[in-house]
């Protein structure tokens, strides 16, 4: 058994059906059936939901599931409000006024499914529905819900949140630092101060773990924007040449880009302790770098006795080909899907998926 095939068990299933009853509750009657549909369809056609998971593998990792410190029900909040942000973002990022994207997650965008108009609408809503479903949990527990809701809300507006990383692209000279940090960078830093905030933890290093992953994922976005084919990734390719916005890659090279992503994930892999409440953790960390680092030595699938606890407590993940986050079989994405999946799944430590 190697790291990259262990999924622990229902963590897919568990996300899925966060995010569908964050929906359900929010689009009931007399919710425009329009509307309803096009936000359905920006968050139920696949991804590889890595926000939630970073969430949840922090959470572990910072000893939250054992002695019943941590405070599951607000990480679980937190996960849901931070993937709905992100495809909120993925709304807005891809309407006619900034990348005029046709395709997302194999699927045609919002804009194009269902019109400019409800695309906006659609990606406001989104954030609203996020905003509302952490809340009513962290209203109800501690100070320390408090804090993990004001984290993953300061990673939606400016100074530093996704609005004023997507406004960075509308000014004449763009920071590339400040644009990276908060267009990408802003979730994957909430994602982990949510976790250790909600296992009870207030180790820095997660903080810096999460900077390491944004900036990571950022980097290798940016590679495969400049390298794979739409087929690969599932969304348009060459945005950023095509839009003429900075990159790694244009600003470093493609080498440059790689090895700045090998020593980003490397040091990100240095925070982690050895173990087994901190494996699938690493393994994260290796699903971004085999995506665009395929056969690196330092991110090889680690392995693991089969004797081991964990191993007893996960599955084998079944290995599936396919170029967005999970199988819809021909269903209409618009409708509630009858089999929760989405989770990233690999293969001999490369990732199936688009990550996005």
């Amino acid at each position: 058994m190697v790291v990259s095939e262990v999924l622990s068990e229902g963590s897919a299933q568990r996300i899925e059906a966060d995010l569908r009853r964050a929906l359900d509750d929010a689009l009931l009657a007399p919710c425009p059936p329009k509307l309803a549909r096009a936000i359905e369809s920006a968050v139920l056609q696949g991804g590889a939901r890595v926000r939630p998971q970073l969430c949840h593998r922090i959470f572990e990792a910072a000893g939250g599931s054992g002695g019943g410190a941590g405070d599951r029900r607000l990480v679980r909040a937190a996960a849901t409000s931070l993937e709905l942000l992100h495809c909120a973002s993925l709304v807005h990022d891809d309407l006619p006024c900034f990348d005029d994207a046709k395709m997302r997650r194999g699927h045609p965008t919002t804009h194009v499914a269902f019109g400019e108009p409800l695309a906006v609408l659609a990606g406001d809503a989104l954030i609203v529905i996020a905003l509302q479903r952490l809340g009513r949990v962290a209203a109800v527990g501690s100070a320390r819900g408090l804090m993990v809701f004001e984290a993953v809300s300061r990673s939606v507006g400016p100074p530093f949140g996704i609005t004023a990383g997507q406004a960075w692209e509308s000014e004449d000279e763009i920071d590339l630092e400040s644009y990276h940090r908060a267009k990408t960078g802003a979730l994957f830093l909430a994602a982990a101060e949510a976790g250790a905030v909600a296992a009870g933890s207030t180790d820095p290093r997660w903080r810096r773990f999460g900077q390491l992953i944004g900036e990571a994922f950022q980097v290798a976005d940016d590679l495969k924007d400049a390298l794979l084919s739409p087929a690969a990734t599932g969304k348009d390719a060459a945005q950023d040449e095509r839009n003429g916005r900075p990159s790694a890659v244009t600003t470093l090279g493609t080498d440059g880009a790689q090895t700045r992503l090998r020593n980003i994930l490397r040091d990100a892999l240095g925070l982690i302790d050895p173990g087994t409440q901190s494996l699938e953790l690493r393994a994260l960390v290796r699903l971004i770098a085999n995506k665009v680092l395929p056969g690196d030595p330092l991110f090889a699938p680690e392995p693991v006795a089969e004797s081991d606890d964990h191993a007893r407590r996960t599955r084998t993940a079944r290995v599936r080909d396919r170029g967005c986050g999970h199988e819809r079989g021909g269903q209409n994405p618009a409708e509630p899907r009858t089999e929760p999946t989405g989770e990233p799944v690999f293969a001999n430590g490369v990732a199936r998926t688009g990550l996005r």
